[in-house]
């Protein structure tokens, strides 16, 4: 029941997507059509299947992703494509790569010390990483987990907001506590957050600093300036990881300050040890009008677009890498 969803949902997708069709009848489902959509059919069928005795849900969303996954790379093995990357973590949902591009992106954080994520928003840039800060920290492999994004707005308008520092720039910061407490129980965040075992802090605080034995995040990299950029990057001790994501159709720095992201991309291109995931529109997956959106947005532009500044405004303009070998050519 749980496999074929309320109303067969799961086979009636098959069927839209596959040009198939799927009868059941009890625990036996007959797949009847092109012997190349059948199998994938079966395909995603025996992975679903596996996922549901593990003890996940099977949603609309699974099922398309499964099947845009079999669709582009039929002898692709799904079971690795969507495993689990807190596996063995107790009291939190089960987190796993939704397209062949998010399971690339794991791969290259697992095999590099530094990434570097680029993309429109909803191609899960923060969240995957900050599932593998997580996973990391509960492995032992690092002794902390750092989270750190620039408080553009802050500039003029900080010292007038109420409160602390860290209540000033708090709501800049709000998004990185809503992914970590998406993936660990509310109370054991805060209890390693006062340990400073998880630290959430914005990127003027990383100055001066030495991370070691650390896996670090920065996120809406593209509102950094490049010296903001290299101060960050250089912070990076022994032992320890640094994933930076954004979005550089989102740039918010004035017109004639360059992206420290655009400019990173291009000047860290050759660097062994630093992987470069390019995220494109047909990634995104969240609500299916979120790719519509950035599609459009991608055709005709941003209407507070600045054409005189000389910084790449597109994420299909920035080089492409040898770590991301589907990236389009330069336009």
């Amino acid at each position: 029941m749980t496999l074929y969803g309320e109303r067969e949902r799961t086979l009636r997708i098959l069927e839209q997507d596959l040009g198939i069709q799927a009868r059941a009848r009890g625990n036996e489902v007959r797949l009847i059509g092109d012997e190349s959509k059948v199998g994938m059919a079966h395909k995603v069928l025996d992975e679903l299947y596996g996922q549901v005795r593990e003890g996940a849900t099977i949603l609309a969303r699974d099922v398309r992703a499964a099947i845009q996954t079999v669709t582009k790379e039929p002898d692709v093995a799904l079971g690795d494509v969507f495993a689990d990357v807190l596996s063995g973590v107790r009291g939190r949902r089960r987190i796993a790569a939704k397209n062949l591009s998010q399971r690339r992106y794991l791969d290259l954080i697992q095999a590099h010390d530094v990434v570097i994520s680029v993309g429109p928003a909803g191609t899960g840039k923060t969240y995957l990483a900050m599932a593998m800060a997580v996973a990391a920290l509960n492995r032992h492999d690092v002794s902390r987990v750092v989270l750190t994004r620039p408080a553009v707005e802050a500039g003029e308008k900080l010292g007038f907001l109420p409160g602390s520092m860290a209540e000033k720039v708090n709501p800049y910061l709000r998004p990185l506590y809503d992914a970590l407490h998406d993936m660990m129980d509310f109370d054991r965040a805060q209890r390693l957050m006062e340990r400073d075992v998880i630290e959430v802090a914005p990127l003027a605080f990383m100055r001066g600093r030495t991370l070691n034995d650390s896996f670090v995040i920065l996120d809406e990299a593209q509102n950094t300036t490049p010296d903001q950029m290299k101060m960050f990057l250089t912070r990076l001790g022994y032992d320890s990881k640094a994933v930076i994501t954004g979005d550089v159709t989102q740039i918010d720095l004035p017109s004639e300050q360059p992206s420290g992201l655009v400019d990173a991309v291009r000047v860290l291109d050759d660097v062994d040890g630093i992987g470069i995931m390019r995220f494109h529109d047909d990634d995104v997956v969240r609500h299916p009008l979120v790719q519509e959106i950035v599609r459009a947005y991608d055709r005709y532009g941003r209407r507070d677009a600045r054409p005189a500044s000389p910084a790449p405004r597109l994420h299909d303009e920035l080089p492409p890498t040898d770590s991301d070998p589907e990236a389009p050519a330069s336009s």
